[in-house]
């Protein structure tokens, strides 16, 4: 699967490194776990559809009540068209520039930072609605105005949510300003119970495939292959202890494509079938 470089496929000046960048994103097919190289901090106002961002150590999904505020990194997109025909998103790319100014010019500057948070959730309501039309309306504008608009347009917005959501907002957009990186022990584990392959959870960690088991060999003396079969059977076995769920209801989240070979799997870690589990 091929990495797609955002927003750089969507300008169409190549060369450009706008601080501020518009961009309607339409589709009228399902997207799985696509492969984004986010190069910018990003809005995504979901208007249709609905939308799951897998991060280096969580994961989101949100629908077009919601919007997201996305860190730029490495993600995994999965966008869903639902009963309609059409998938749509406006797309809002910000500079750290413009985001250092907006700080430095509306906040107190400190660091409030308490976690590292890849997205911010932003609920949907009646301003949203009629920003994303005055965002439509200046894309009309001639050329010459546009970024100036685009200015006062991004710290209008920012201005808004920063009086919505006060200091939960503010602490998020200084997360993005300081640099931190998270361990590879800690995307590892994160998503030790999810149903994500070998190859998305390298480009999770910035590592080609290859590099990747190796470092892996060297931090835990095992394959990742077998540490995250093992996790993820011991994972469906505590859950279908519980008694709550059926070995059909779950063979999906652990990484399996059918229910026979999870269930052949299950049976060689364990010694017994899962249907076996006593309820």
């Amino acid at each position: 699967m091929s990495i797609e470089n955002i927003p750089a496929i969507y300008l169409k000046d190549q060369t450009s490194n706008p601080d501020l960048f518009v961009y309607d994103f339409k589709m009228t097919n399902d997207v799985v776990k696509s492969k984004v190289n986010l190069g910018m901090n990003m809005f995504s106002f979901l208007q249709v559809g609905k939308k799951q961002v897998h991060f280096a150590g969580t994961s989101v999904i949100v629908n077009k009540d919601q919007s997201l505020l996305l860190k730029k990194g490495n993600w995994l997109w999965t966008e869903l068209l639902e009963t309609e025909t059409i998938y749509y998103c406006k797309l809002l790319f910000f500079s750290e520039k413009k985001l250092q100014d907006f700080l430095e010019k509306n906040t107190q500057n400190k660091q409030t930072v308490q976690e590292e948070k890849p997205y911010f959730i932003i609920k949907n309501d009646a301003y949203i609605a009629s920003y994303l039309d005055s965002l439509s309306t200046i894309g009309t504008a001639p050329n010459v105005f546009m970024e100036n608009l685009l200015s006062l347009k991004f710290e209008e917005l920012m201005l808004y949510l920063l009086n919505k959501y006060g200091s939960t907002f503010e602490s998020y957009l200084h997360s993005l300003i300081v640099q931190k990186t998270s361990t590879f022990k800690k995307i590892i584990e994160s998503k030790a119970h999810s149903n994500l392959k070998l190859e998305e959870i390298a480009f999770l960690c910035n590592m080609s495939l290859s590099t990747f088991k190796r470092h892996f060999m060297t931090e835990y003396k095992i394959s990742p292959g077998k540490w995250l079969k093992d996790k993820r059977l011991q994972k469906a076995k505590q859950i279908l202890e519980q008694g709550k769920l059926k070995p059909s209801d779950i063979y999906l989240d652990y990484g399996y494509n059918n229910l026979s070979n999870f269930s052949i799997a299950f049976k060689n870690k364990f010694g017994f079938s899962p249907n076996k589990i006593l309820k």
